[in-house]
């Protein structure tokens, strides 16, 4: 893989992992059309930079992940109440943290135990580039009927421990290549009552758990294969990846706020029917 095709596959991760368009299908998209889809240094690529991605969530909403989470549950939840007095008094002040990272835990669960179990059937389903087509196209109809389909309450507490489950499951359905992880978790933190912008921020904080374990996965298995070219290109994919990621979800937050799905929806159903225009006339494509 050339510099030039790794940032640019780095570019395309940042705008595309927090937007609900399948970075995963414009990967396939880009890496296929330049020939590197097949290199096996591009599979752990593609997956390796989304650590940057995963900081810019941290460093964007640092203050969430580290003083604000203190302050988030508005009254004791059950289960500190069940813990014994030493650890109680241990972790006072600590049970708003303890809170958001239990139920972000528990939101990441089903995707881990799914993941781990199928993992050989969601492995098929990523060498199948008409999958990617058809859940880019059909993605894009139910984004564009989302805000029909839900009616939402505007709410002032957080995410319950039910809930985030939920939505942990709606996370496992964007295991099928295209469908976006973004995408699933967004609709379905609303289709528990969250508004826009609380579903797309809790999607950013689920992003953190579940892409560290997938991209630490990969890395375990293959670090030792890497040279020292093939790190410096994932350092510089990273640092893309993050600078973008940062820009992507300050103007994915504030576009959603003002306008919605549609758009989002319209863009995933063009790029669906070019890949299922370019399968058609004979074009072919691999996946990474």
């Amino acid at each position: 893989m050339s510099l030039f095709h790794a940032i640019m596959l780095a570019i395309i991760e940042g705008l595309t992992e927090f937007l609900p368009v399948s970075s995963t299908g414009h990967m396939i998209i880009y890496s296929s059309l330049v020939g590197i889809s097949s290199q096996e240094f591009t599979k752990l690529f593609t997956i390796n930079i989304q650590f940057g991605c995963i900081l810019s969530v941290l460093v964007l909403y640092r203050r969430r992940f580290l003083v604000e989470a203190r302050k988030a549950v508005q009254q004791t939840p059950i289960w500190y109440s069940a813990l014994p007095a030493g650890l109680q008094k241990a972790t006072r002040g600590h049970v708003g943290m303890l809170d958001f990272y239990i139920k972000l835990f528990v939101a990441f669960l089903p995707a881990a135990v799914i993941g781990f179990l199928l993992n050989d059937f969601i492995d098929s389903l990523l060498e199948n580039i008409y999958v990617v087509a058809i859940s880019l196209l059909l993605g894009g109809f139910v984004l564009i009927y989302i805000d029909r389909l839900i009616n939402r309450v505007d709410r002032d507490y957080d995410v319950t421990f039910p809930e985030a489950l939920k939505i942990g499951f709606f996370q496992c359905i964007a295991m099928i290549p295209g469908v976006s992880r973004s995408a699933a978790t967004i609709i379905g933190g609303m289709f528990q009552g969250l508004t826009r912008t609380q579903a797309a921020e809790f999607s950013f904080f689920l992003a953190v758990p579940t892409m560290a374990a997938a991209t630490g996965y990969k890395l375990l298995k293959t670090y030792k294969m890497l040279s020292a070219d093939d790190i410096q290109i994932l350092l510089i994919g990273n640092a893309v990846a993050f600078v973008v990621g940062l820009l992507a979800i300050r103007g994915f937050v504030s576009f959603l706020t003002r306008y919605g799905f549609k758009v989002f929806g319209y863009y995933r159903i063009a790029v669906g029917l070019l890949l299922l225009g370019l399968l058609a006339a004979g074009v072919k494509l691999e996946v990474v």
